[in-house]
């Protein structure tokens, strides 16, 4: 038996509601990342700080021809610098990344690498004897998930390079620019270079590129920088730092990632609980570069995460974080602040690799350096911040400009998809969020460069506001007040999103890319007009309900009602009152079906509310000229009407405070009953055969 807390009537239709739509939604999707069970560092640590002291390691080649040729266009002084470093190196230096690593013997070392082609040989062997053979289970991209023991008896199993437990070590390049010194896994391993359990780790200014997952990997980490580095070229992600505290990108760019560049997942929770006011926040990214990639940024459970003066452009997304996938600490996401970055063009569309096969075929002939990307996720193209599922978060002062469909998309994220059942979290995301002071469809430069539209939302969840000069889908969005957790009204409480979006996302969710399964009937992956989900919804609704409604006009209001007709105690002038109250009321009826097709395309312009004031009219007149005939049936048709008019009121006017469900879905479920009552009083009468005068009572028929 369910069990629900204390609650009024209308919060429990609410969850029940809820709990119906969870039957109906699908199963979790695919992880875009799978990690074995980690928890949060303690916090104790500290960002780490670039030092020019303590034990050194060099790593070179030992072609001179090739060296000299890299450092020719150096700065003189970088130049000589390097000359003498190559010199030492081929005296006392190692050949191999990882073979410097091996020979750190306490926390405080510093190791530097010397321009050159980095393939780490020695590594990429596959594995043998018990390597081979370790007991683990299968992620569902079909890699395995290893402790951090099986990680260090086997480190080369998925890793190219591996810093395991290593405390305080610096890695740095010597060159005049990242890509002066390369770290290549050759898509022959997961991840070009892991450092997990490695507090105060330092990279910087070097590249690391061409995985089957990610270039730059730190896990459990407390106290890391990413300084000066590039990513590029993965099957996932660029960057992509897990379970951690005290983290700092500065200056890092990242490109052709099939999910995101920078990937600060389940970073430390340390703000949970709070409201936008915060001591602190767990990872810091600034002056970072993120482009063609699927999304620029990414983050399940990105929480306590600080974004500020980046630039995300020409991705399929901006920048995205979610609470979606199970097994991330820190769910639901919260408390992530982007302010001061300039988003924008968001609009590339690589599903077409995918459809075409060229994202099944092995990572190496794909053509990622030719600039082909395979999107590992389902996102929508020409978005600039995507929050599937997030609390407490801050987008504000951010330019956000040129995107083919929105600057901010808001969408539920029910708890279940991460694997949590119990009722009262089933509608604890997408609450809280503030969007305030962006400058939204115009450049730094001033010039106009307009988004389609400014929002996204399907509606869910409560003290979300926005700033916004164009237009949104819903026509209204709650608006902000002056500081993060004010609103300039009463906003909105809704446990459940809108039903057609609601729709649009099931369908939507259905991408995978192994499968190649690109859903029709989702805007995301090309489908306009009628072949769009929510414009077939609708469509298949406007027409039942019209049969009804002509059905209804012609069999029992078309002609005057039995009882007025045979003059029965009826007002004479009565029925064709009504007569002609009811034609007029169906044709205003089927007008707004109509209207609501259309609507359904452009429901970020007052489309659909005219259609629901049409329909909401119609019905409403239908019923009062049902009434002289169907007292309750008649009442019941103006209820609905009246639900309709209201929707008409929260889609154009004043999104309705306090009601748990949108008047679509109030509309919607009362809409269920009235059909069936509809489809009784249009069943045929039944026929009475007239007794003739003449006929002795004897003889009347039976």
């Amino acid at each position: 038996m369910l069990y629900f807390p204390r609650m009024s009537l209308l919060r429990k239709l609410s969850v029940t509601v809820l709990l119906a739509l969870a039957c109906l939604l699908p199963a979790a999707p695919a992880l875009a990342h799978e990690e074995r069970p980690v928890s949060f560092p303690d916090g104790t640590g500290s960002v780490p700080v670039y030092r020019t002291t303590g034990p050194e390691l060099l790593v070179c080649k030992t072609d001179r021809a090739d060296f000299d040729k890299r450092v020719a266009t150096f700065p003189a002084a970088l130049k000589e610098q390097n000359l003498r470093l190559f010199e030492r190196c081929q005296k006392d230096g190692f050949r191999h990344l990882q073979e410097a690593v091996d020979q750190v013997k306490g926390p405080g070392y510093n190791i530097k690498i010397l321009p050159g082609l980095y393939q780490e040989e020695p590594s990429l062997p596959e594995p043998t004897g018990a390597c081979a053979n370790l007991p683990a289970r299968l992620s569902s991209f079909g890699y395995q998930i290893l402790s951090f023991e099986q990680q260090q008896k086997c480190p080369h199993n998925q890793n190219l390079v591996a810093i395991l437990g290593i405390k305080d070590l610096q890695i740095e390049g010597t060159g005049a620019t990242p890509r002066d010194v390369i770290v290549d896994a050759q898509y022959k391993k997961l991840n070009a270079i892991r450092a997990d359990m490695a507090n105060g780790i330092y990279f910087r200014n070097f590249t690391a590129q061409r995985t089957t997952f990610n270039s730059l990997y730190i896990l459990a980490t407390d106290g890391f920088v990413i300084d000066r580095m590039l990513t590029r070229w993965n099957d996932e992600y660029g960057f992509l730092t897990f379970a951690s505290d005290h983290g700092l990108y500065t200056d890092c760019e990242s490109h052709g990632n099939g999910d995101s560049g920078i990937y600060p997942g389940s970073a430390s929770d340390i703000n949970a609980g709070r409201s936008h006011d915060v001591p602190r926040y767990s990872i810091e990214i600034r002056g970072c570069k993120s482009y063609q990639n699927m999304v620029g940024y990414s983050g399940t459970a990105g929480n306590s995460v600080w974004a500020h003066d980046n630039e995300f452009f020409d991705n399929m997304a901006g920048a995205s974080m979610d609470s979606l996938f199970p097994d991330h600490p820190g769910l639901p996401q919260n408390h992530a602040k982007f302010e001061k970055n300039k988003i924008y063009n968001n609009n590339k569309n690589y599903y077409n690799h995918v459809r075409d096969g060229t994202c099944a075929k092995p990572a190496g002939q794909r053509g990622y350096e030719s600039g082909v990307v395979c999107p590992q996720i389902g996102v929508a193209p020409g978005t600039g911040i995507l929050t599937a599922g997030g609390n407490f978060n801050v987008y504000r002062d951010n330019w956000i400009y040129g995107h083919d469909r929105t600057a901010f998309m808001l969408l539920w994220a029910p708890a279940f998809l991460r694997g949590e059942e119990a009722l009262d979290k089933q509608a604890d995301t997408s609450h809280d969020n503030f969007y305030g002071g962006n400058r939204l469809g115009v450049a730094p430069d001033g010039s106009v460069r307009p988004n389609a539209t400014d929002v996204i939302w399907d509606g869910q969840g409560s003290g979300n506001c926005w700033d916004t000069q164009g237009p949104t889908s819903p026509y209204v969005v709650p608006g902000c007040g002056g500081k993060p957790g004010e609103l300039a009204g009463a906003g909105s409480h809704r446990l459940v999103g809108e039903p057609a979006k609601l729709a649009h996302g099931l369908v939507c969710a259905e991408y995978n890319v192994v499968e190649r399964r690109l859903p029709a009937g989702c805007d995301w992956f090309g489908s306009s007009g009628l072949a769009r989900v929510e414009v077939q919804l609708t469509l298949g609704t406007s027409v039942f309900i019209g049969l009804i409604v002509a059905l209804l006009w012609w069999r029992r209001l078309r002609t005057a009602p039995a009882a007025a007709a045979s003059g029965a105690g009826a007002d004479a002038a009565g029925a064709p009152r009504a007569g002609r109250l009811g034609a007029v009321s169906a044709v205003l009826a089927l007008a707004g079906l109509a209207l609501d097709v259309v609507g359904a395309a452009y429901d970020h312009t007052l489309l659909p509310a005219a259609a629901l004031l049409l329909l909401g009219g119609g019905l409403t007149g239908m019923g009062l000229a049902l009434r002289r005939e169907y007292r309750f049936f008649g009442g019941a048709t103006i209820v609905l009407g009246a639900l309709t008019l209201l929707d008409a009121v929260d889609k154009s006017l004043l999104l309705i405070p306090w009601l748990p469900l949108s008047p679509a879905w109030l509309r919607g479920l009362f809409a269920i009953v009235w059909v069936l009552w509809a489809v009784v009083r249009l069943a045929p009468r039944p026929r009475t055969t007239p007794v003739p005068e003449s006929t002795s009572p004897a003889e009347a028929p039976a």
